[in-house]
């Protein structure tokens, strides 16, 4: 038996490690436990990162399955490129890692879907790598040229991804607990 040399040996278990990590894989079992089915309103999912549109349409999936689906609805956005066909929830793509106006334009209508439902609905929040990045919606006083500055100069110093989005939380309208505080009194997921 000849050995694999080693970069085959880890490219295999890189693999077989991503292959149960994926969104089809995860998502249902994890949709199961939250007993959406006794749920009597809507189901509204939400969602930003470079694999949220993936964990969508896993959604969309579960949801069928479920007989959940006519219930569900909702706004993703993704990075360019990421998207993934979705019946009922929609997908938008942005910019990533410095926001555009597409991206604040996607999480403006987020917050407005979770300010819109009430005591029998649920909001499911999908979020990946990616997604402080693609949720843009600057805090009261600031503007979407603002955010970009900032993140092109956090990224310009070597910045962190912690200390990356510990700044944008606080330059958002809609990070750091603000879209659940939006979402009330909705269940937040």
């Amino acid at each position: 038996m000849t050995a694999l040399p080693p970069r085959d040996v880890l490219n295999q278990v890189f693999q077989a490690a991503l292959s149960v990590c994926l969104p089809d894989k995860i998502i249902g079992p994890a949709m199961d436990r939250l007993n959406l089915g006794q749920t009597k309103g809507r189901i509204v999912i939400t969602g930003a990162g470079k694999a949220s549109a993936a964990m969508g349409a896993a959604v969309e999936a579960w949801a069928k399955d479920a007989g959940l689906f006519d219930r569900l609805e909702g706004l993703i956005v993704t990075r360019y490129d990421h998207a993934v066909p979705c019946e009922r929830i929609e997908i938008v793509e942005a910019s990533h890692p410095v926001p555009d106006e597409a991206g604040l334009e996607a999480a403006t209508r987020i917050k407005a879907l979770a300010e819109g439902l009430g005591v029998d609905d649920v909001l499911v929040c999908l979020i990946s790598g990616g997604g402080s990045a693609l949720l843009a919606l600057p805090a009261p006083g600031l503007t979407l040229e603002h955010k970009q500055a900032v993140t092109s100069d956090l990224l310009k110093s070597g910045a962190t991804i912690g200390e990356m989005n510990a700044v944008r939380k606080h330059l958002s309208a809609i990070k750091g607990g603000q879209l659940a505080a939006a979402a009330a009194p909705a269940r937040v997921v």
